[in-house]
């Protein structure tokens, strides 16, 4: 996948951006059970009072307070309140608070000094809160306090006392709130903050219910805030990937283009379909999934680690056991499933192969009574597909329960042991609901990361073969510093001691091959099946490269000189005419677009293709299926002649593509074809099987095993190439070759 990485390097922008929601997401989705815990814990538990600390206090209970606090204590207490008497009291005040006289007004702190304030409150508001809430007639409060001197109250005994019997006092108080956890003593801080302004007359009901409206308020905007950066960093990830896969297409189909005839044989046309599509999809998926998933687990995981520890370190062991349970399902699942995936991808290829064969060879399965075959090969190849499709679907289906179980398990676990937690007063019942929602965050986010590590190995097998394709050495190059065709020479082809041996081949096809074909003129090539006719006309369009030698096209080797130049000054009709979906028209202006339909006509007429055209119901206009498959051979083959003449090129390449037509058609053909060179002097090169096809070439050269065995005319080659004669003479008879 890095391999390919360049092709990521344009969407830069949409890539960060798509970075920053992603953060912005998961941090919201971390935040959420922390304002959870508080609507529980502060919000319902301690009535919507979440610190110890009091905005107000009465006269007389900042004195009782004082007396339950150190001399540091104190001097922290003392300078964060001002004493205000009722008359400067504000009115929203004396409003909020109606049964309050004298007060003592918090100050403008700092956040230092409010946590300072907090730490120093805490110890006094809970001694005040438990001497207030007992009932002077229970038991508790008669074995406490029952040597109190008669008209005494509690707080003026207190006061009175020195600092050790006042510790002695207090000793059964102090250690219950020792008992007490962090958690327990700021919810019963925050009551007696509640105790307070319920006894100054102040509406705590609608302050509990004002506290948890704004804490829902938050999350509803943290969720909504989350929800956005979520949709765009789909749609940013989605536009990514898509851009993504859309310039691999693009430089992988540019790449085949640019193949030549070695490259090709290196890859099978099923498994090129299968890169170009299948395996960039694979990479797709990935890109998107890189962008969204790879980079949101971790977040969401080690933040949701950092909560858990922060809010409740004496259950993190539970989520260090289920991490090290769900790593070694992973583990065990990826040895498993991963090596399959690389035998998906070779069986995807077969499957289209098998596929594509029995399309393209449906006439001949046909006329041999082959079906029955053809539907065994393909049902092995898609059975062999699917059965290691579905081993890999089951092993991957058994991950979700697991990690159900697994999650479910872990909520279990974090109960028991949070109640117990609960009990001790370390936790709050709305940090043990925070710390199971952090536990599933983390559990997801494994297996999020699970699935990519899955996904990963899968998409990079597909990513290596989309990069061998594109790291493919090209045999065939254009030059750095191309040479200029040589005008005087224009349509001049020579061949100069040329030698041809394929990649990997043992012997050469083609060996010392010396001849000029001239402008105005029609070179002729013939042999025997093999004899290296069609190799040797591909080498001047650069199809191939000579192992020796030279091709000279306008007196400029064909390898200093750009493809697309060299190719646009020849027109070529291959062996197996070749027509493109769409029409008569646009498969005519293929190498033409400028071509007017009076040309086109012209081009139609020399071709022979005039009569079954203009019997068409929309004539030029008429739809070509692909491939050409709602025409005759003999059709294609005019259409394909039609299209390289539009071109109107300096050498026409005709590759036996006289072979579908009958002796009438090729005769008339020729004819109008020498008319047409006469006239427009262009060299005319011919590959033939048929000596009526040939015998009027200027030049006729007779190949056999790769070598020239005969070169002259029809007549000359009769009197002294027995290779000819024994063509000649096993098509034709010595009457008809005589009247030739």
């Amino acid at each position: 996948m890095i391999k390919l990485r360049k092709f990521a390097y344009k969407f830069w922008l949409p890539i960060l951006l798509c970075i920053a929601c992603v953060f912005i997401q998961s941090q919201s989705e971390l935040a959420l059970p922390d304002y959870m815990s508080d609507i529980v814990t502060n919000g319902i538990q301690a009535g919507g009072f979440d610190t110890s600390i009091a905005e107000v206090y009465s006269q007389e209970t900042f004195e009782h307070l004082l007396i339950f606090a150190d001399e540091q204590q104190k001097d922290t207490i003392e300078s964060s309140y001002t004493y205000t008497p009722y008359e400067d009291l504000s009115d929203n005040i004396k409003k909020d608070f109606p049964k309050l006289k004298d007060a003592y007004i918090l100050n403008d702190l700092s956040q230092q000094q409010t946590k300072e304030l907090e730490s120093a409150l805490i110890k006094p508001m809970l001694m005040v809160s438990s001497i207030d809430s007992m009932d002077e007639n229970s038991a508790e409060y008669q074995q406490l306090f029952q040597n109190l001197p008669e008209g005494m109250d509690v707080y003026q005994a207190f006061a009175m006392m020195d600092e050790e019997t006042r510790n002695q006092m207090t000793q059964q108080i102090d250690s219950q709130i020792e008992t007490m956890g962090e958690s327990t003593m700021l919810v019963a801080a925050g009551n007696g903050v509640k105790t307070e302004y319920e006894a100054l007359g102040a509406d705590v009901d609608q302050m509990q219910t004002a506290y948890i409206f704004q804490s829902g308020l938050k999350m509803l905007g943290i969720a909504l805030i989350g929800s956005l950066a979520a949709m765009a960093s789909a749609f940013l990830s989605s536009r990514v990937g898509s851009g993504f896969a859309r310039d691999l297409r693009k430089a992988v189909f540019e790449k085949v283009e640019s193949f030549s005839n070695s490259e090709f044989n290196k890859f099978s046309t099923a498994s090129l379909i299968t890169r170009t599509t299948n395996d960039i999809t694979q990479v797709q998926m990935l890109m998107i999934m890189l962008l969204r998933i790879v980079l949101f687990a971790p977040m969401m995981g080690i933040g949701a680690l950092i909560k858990a520890f922060t809010h409740s370190s004496s259950m993190t062991w539970i989520i260090l056991m289920i991490l090290i349970v769900i790593t070694a399902v992973i583990i065990v699942l990826m040895k498993v499933v991963l090596p399959k995936f690389k035998i998906i991808q070779s069986l995807i290829d077969k499957l289209n192969l098998t596929m594509r064969e029995n399309l393209t060879g449906v006439l001949v399965i046909r006329a041999f009574g082959n079906e029955k075959h053809s539907e065994e090969r393909f049902d092995k190849a898609n059975n062999d597909l699917t059965t290691v499709n579905l081993f890999v679907n089951r092993a991957m289906a058994t991950l979700m329960p697991i990690m159900m179980f697994i999650m479910n398990f872990a909520t279990v676990l974090v109960v028991w042991v949070g109640s117990q937690q609960l009990d001790l007063g370390n936790i709050a019942i709305g940090e043990m609901m925070a710390f199971i929602q952090y536990a599933m965050q983390i559990i997801m986010s494994f297996l999020f990361i699970a699935m990519i590590f899955i996904m990963i190995p899968r998409a990079s097998v597909a990513a290596d073969r989309v990069y061998e394709v594109l790291s493919t050495d090209l045999t065939i190059q254009d030059p750095k510093q191309p040479e200029a065709f040589h005008e005087q020479e224009k349509g001049m082809v020579e061949f100069k001691d040329v030698s041809f041996q394929y990649p990997g081949a043992q012997e050469a096809v083609l060996s010392h091959i010396s001849f000029v074909a001239k402008p105005g003129q029609t070179t002729a090539f013939i042999g025997s099946t093999g004899s290296g006719k069609s190799t040797l006309i591909h080498l001047i369009p650069r199809f191939y490269d000579v192992s020796e030698g030279e091709v000279l096209v306008d007196g400029v080797n064909v390898k200093e000189v750009y493809q697309h130049d060299l190719r646009e000054r020849i027109g070529l009709v291959p062996q197996k005419g070749v027509l493109f979906s769409g029409t008569i028209r646009s498969n005519l202006k293929y190498g033409a677009p400028d071509a007017s339909d009076e040309d086109l006509n012209e081009v139609i007429r020399v071709a022979q293709a005039k009569e079954f055209v203009d019997a068409k119901p929309h004539g030029l206009d008429e739809a070509i299926s692909q491939g050409g498959t709602n025409v005759s051979g003999g059709q294609k083959q005019r259409l394909a002649i039609a299209r390289a003449l539009a071109k109107d090129p300096e050498i026409l390449i005709f590759d036996d593509s006289f072979s579908a037509l009958d002796f009438k058609t090729d005769a008339t053909l020729r004819k109008e074809l020498s008319q047409l060179m006469e006239k427009t002097k262009k060299t005319v090169l011919i590959v033939g099987q048929r000596i009526a096809s040939i015998m009027d070439a200027d030049q006729i050269i007779v190949l056999d095993n790769g070598k020239i065995v005969g070169k002259g005319t029809h007549d000359e080659l009769m009197k002294n190439c027995q290779v000819y004669q024994e063509i000649a003479y096993s098509q034709l008879s010595k009457e008809e070759l005589a009247n030739a």
